[in-house]
C-alpha cells in the first residue's frame, strides 16, 4: 500500500444540520475546523433572514479558513400532518375507532383533522396508518371518498397536536412539490446553494420535475433524491440515474419499512449508486443520543463505522448538530470512528462497478476507471483530476482508491459542490495551457503546499484543455521530480 502520510485524511464526508444549536459563525467555525464537509438548511423550519445570515457566513468563513464547505437546501415535501387537539392530546386504545376528515375541525377522541386532502381517495379498506414516526398504528375501516375516513386503532398510545403520518401501503397523489417547496426552491435557487434534497420521491418524474424547474431559473443546482418511502426503493435504479445523489433518510423509510429490512436496503442502495457513480448520504439518528449526551454510544460507533464499510459517501448529522447540546464533539467523535476505520479496513477501497454503456461516455469513464486501477498497480500516492464539469471527480470517486484525490476545476462552484464526493479535495486552477505543462504546474501546487513529496508516483488523468466541456480524456502517470 501506499505510504504517503496523505492518504490518512479523511474520506467519508459529513454533513451537519444547522440549526439553534450552531447557527452562530463561531460556531460555525468551529464546525468548519472539527471536519464539517456540508452544511444542511432544514426548511422545514426556515426562517429566511436565519438562513441568509448563516449563508453569508459559511461563504466569509470559506474564504477565511481556505476551505470549501458546501450548502444543501433540504426542501420539506409533501409532510401530511394531523392538526390541533383539545388538551393538546388523545390516548387511542386498540379497537378504538377514530373518523380523520379533511374538513378544519379541532381535533377529539372521535374526529381528527387531517391536512391531506385526497386522503379518503386514495385510501383503502386494510391500508395501515401510522402516526407518530409509527408509535401509533391505525387501519382504515371504510371512506366515504369525500372527506371523511374511519380507522380503527391496532397499536394504540398517547397522540398529541400535529403529529406527522406515514402511508406505507398508500399511493399518495400529493404532488413532490408543494407551494411552501417552489417558495423554499426560489430562496434556494436565489443564493445559488450547491445541492438541493428533494423529499419524498417516489419515482424519477419527480427528479424530472425539480430539474426543469431548476433549469427554467438557468441555474444548474444539483438534486439529492431522498430515498423515504417503499416506492422508491421500488424504483431505485431509474431514481438514481436521475439524481445527481442519493440520502437514505432511515427516518421516514424506517417506518414504512419493517425495521430488520432497513439495514439491508441500507447497503443495497450504496451498491447501486457506487456502480452509477452518484454520491449517497446515510441519515438520520446517527449520533442521537448526543443531542443530550458527552459520548455516542456503542451502537451509534457501529452503525457510523458500518455506513463508513458500506462505501457511503457522506454521513449526515441532523438534530445532533441542530438543537444538540455538544454540535462541535459530535463531529470530533464522528471524525474519530471514520478515521479509524478508514484506515483498519482494506475492504472499503478499489471498488469495481459496472462499465458505461452509453457509447459518447463509455471513453472517459474508462480512462477514469482506469486511473483508479492504474493508481492501485502502481502504488501511487495521489490521483489528480482536472475538470469543468466536475465528471472526472465523480468518476474517479466511486472507484474508492486508496491514494489521495485532489481535483482541479476552473469552476469557483464545482470547489464546494464537490466537498460532498468521497475522498476528493478541490483546488482551483483556470490557466490555459497545454497538457504537459498544466500537469507540470499543478503537480508542484501540490508539492509546494506539501500534499505531495519528492519520489511520491501520481496517476493523472481528466479533460483537456482545461476549461473545455470535453470529458476525460487522458491519462499519464507522473513520479514527483
Amino acid at each position: 500500500m501506499p505510504n504517503n502520510k496523505s492518504i490518512h485524511h479523511r474520506r467519508t464526508k459529513i454533513v451537519a444540520t444547522v440549526g439553534p444549536a450552531c447557527s452562530d459563525k463561531a460556531v460555525l467555525s468551529r464546525l468548519i475546523k472539527a471536519g464539517v464537509n456540508v452544511f444542511r438548511l432544514n426548511f422545514s423550519h426556515a426562517v429566511y433572514e436565519t438562513l441568509e445570515q448563516v449563508i453569508r457566513d459559511v461563504r466569509d468563513l470559506n474564504q477565511q479558513l481556505g476551505t470549501h464547505t458546501a450548502l444543501l437546501g433540504d426542501l420539506q415535501g409533501p409532510k401530511i400532518r394531523i392538526g390541533e387537539l383539545q388538551n393538546n392530546g388523545i390516548t387511542l386504545r386498540k379497537g378504538d375507532k377514530i373518523l380523520f376528515t379533511t374538513v378544519p375541525c379541532m381535533g377529539n377522541a372521535q374526529r381528527i383533522f387531517l391536512n391531506y386532502k385526497e386522503f379518503p381517495l386514495d385510501v383503502e379498506e386494510g391500508d395501515l396508518v401510522l402516526l407518530d414516526d409509527g408509535k401509533i398504528k391505525l387501519e382504515v375501516l371504510r371512506s366515504n371518498r369525500l372527506d371523511e375516513v374511519e380507522l380503527v386503532t391496532v397499536h394504540g398510545g398517547l397522540l398529541t397536536s400535529k403529529k406527522g403520518i406515514n402511508l406505507p401501503n398508500t399511493k399518495v397523489s400529493l404532488p413532490s412539490l408543494t407551494e411552501k417547496d417552489l417558495r423554499d426552491l426560489a430562496f434556494i435557487l436565489d443564493h445559488d446553494l450547491d445541492w438541493v434534497a428533494l423529499s419524498f420521491v417516489r419515482s424519477p418524474n419527480d427528479v424530472r420535475e425539480l430539474r426543469e424547474r431548476i433549469q427554467e431559473r438557468g441555474k444548474d443546482t444539483h438534486i439529492i433524491s431522498k430515498i423515504e418511502k417503499p416506492a422508491a426503493v421500488d424504483e431505485i435504479d431509474a431514481i438514481i440515474a436521475e439524481s445527481d445523489g442519493v440520502m437514505v433518510a432511515r427516518g421516514d423509510l424506517g417506518v414504512e419499512y419493517p425495521l430488520e429490512k432497513l439495514p439491508l436496503i441500507q447497503k443495497l442502495i450504496v451498491k447501486k449508486c457506487l456502480h452509477q457513480c452518484k454520491p449517497v448520504i446515510i441519515a438520520t439518528q446517527m449520533m442521537e443520543s448526543m443531542i443530550t449526551q458527552f459520548m455516542p454510544t456503542r451502537a451509534e460507533a457501529n452503525d457510523v463505522a458500518n455506513a463508513v464499510l458500506d462505501g457511503a459517501d457522506a454521513l449526515m448529522l441532523s438534530g445532533e448538530t441542530s438543537v444538540g447540546q455538544h454540535p462541535v464533539q459530535v463531529i470530533e467523535y464522528m471524525c474519530r470512528i471514520i478515521e479509524t476505520v478508514e484506515q483498519g479496513a482494506e475492504g472499503i477501497y478499489y471498488r469495481e462497478r459496472a462499465e458505461s454503456t452509453e457509447e459518447e461516455r463509455s471513453l472517459s469513464d474508462s480512462l477514469c476507471y482506469m486511473a483508479g486501477r492504474a493508481a492501485k498497480y502502481v502504488q501511487a500516492q495521489s490521483i489528480v483530476g482536472l475538470t469543468r464539469s466536475g465528471y472526472t471527480a465523480y468518476q474517479v470517486a466511486s472507484y474508492r482508491p486508496h491514494c489521495s484525490v485532489f481535483i482541479f476545476t476552473p469552476d469557483p462552484q464545482l470547489l464546494t459542490r464537490i466537498s460532498l464526493l468521497w475522498g476528493v479535495r478541490a483546488f482551483f486552477y483556470d490557466k490555459k495551457s497545454n497538457t504537459n505543462q498544466t500537469i507540470d504546474e499543478v503537480l508542484a501546487f501540490l508539492k509546494n503546499n506539501k500534499y505531495v513529496r519528492k519520489g511520491d508516483v501520481v496517476v493523472n488523468t481528466g479533460a483537456m484543455p482545461v476549461g473545455s466541456d470535453s470529458r476525460a480524456n487522458f491519462l499519464k502517470i507522473s513520479r514527483i521530480g
